[in-house]
């Protein structure tokens, strides 16, 4: 049985992996468990560990598996484990971990590079295309890829050289990682959140600061869905 605590953390690690296809740091799971240090949730991630509900990976970065949720979570419409990358391994997986089948899989355009960093120009152009689990791309609207340069965004799982997918949209929710267009002119990957009339571009990496900016001058352009790493 899990304490409310355990609960609460396990199902928002499950709902941010679900909706973000990234998992939660452990600031931002500590906010939302309303705790005053990561110790209380490096804690809580060890009892889930030890009763066998999440399992971390080996020689990643915050790479955590949901292996099962309780009934109270699960319902019945049953559970797969997603398993989401934090980091680079020591050696890479067999061939067969990297292969994606023609029929569980589709092809999304690649729109160059964005930045998780300084901001890049902004993207246009397809430079090629990439297989996505078609699961990903599951919803209403267009999707596209974009390929990650900088590491603005590690805290969140995203790493330079990733392919991030990308669902085509123009409003986002506080606390979503967006594509933001920067005054016509430079899109950038962050965390989007509304300061009054405002917009801050949150950066997951203590070493970049947060960009506050007028709302009219960001306009966002999709909202990350999927991530995809190569070896």
């Amino acid at each position: 049985m899990l304490t409310k605590k355990q609960l609460d953390l396990l199902a928002f690690i499950h709902k941010r992996v679900q909706r973000d296809g990234v998992p939660p740091s452990f600031d931002e799971m500590k906010l939302a468990l309303d705790l005053r240090s990561k110790s209380g949730i490096h804690r809580l991630i060890t009892a889930l560990e030890e009763r066998g509900f999440i399992r971390r990976l080996a020689h990643r970065a915050r790479a955590i598996e949901v292996v099962k949720l309780p009934d109270s979570l699960s319902g019945k419409s049953g559970f797969a484990p997603r398993v989401i990358d934090g980091d680079r391994p020591d050696m890479p997986p067999p061939s067969a971990a990297r292969e994606v089948t023609t029929a569980a899989a589709i092809e999304l355009p690649v729109m160059g590079r964005i930045a998780a960093g300084v901001p890049i120009e902004a993207i246009s152009e397809v430079s090629h295309s990439v297989a996505v689990p078609s699961g990903m791309v599951a919803g209403k609207g267009q999707h596209y890829a974009l390929e990650v340069k900088g590491d603005s965004m590690i805290d969140a799982g995203i790493n330079d050289g990733d392919v991030v997918v990308i669902r085509e949209t123009s409003v986002a929710d506080d606390g979503d990682i967006v594509v933001a267009l920067v005054e016509d002119a430079e899109a950038t990957l962050k965390r989007f959140r509304r300061q009054g009339t405002s917009i801050a571009l949150e950066a997951a990496n203590p070493a970049y600061e947060t960009r506050v900016l007028p709302a009219s001058h960001v306009k966002v352009q999709g909202r990350l869905v999927g991530l995809i790493r190569t070896y």
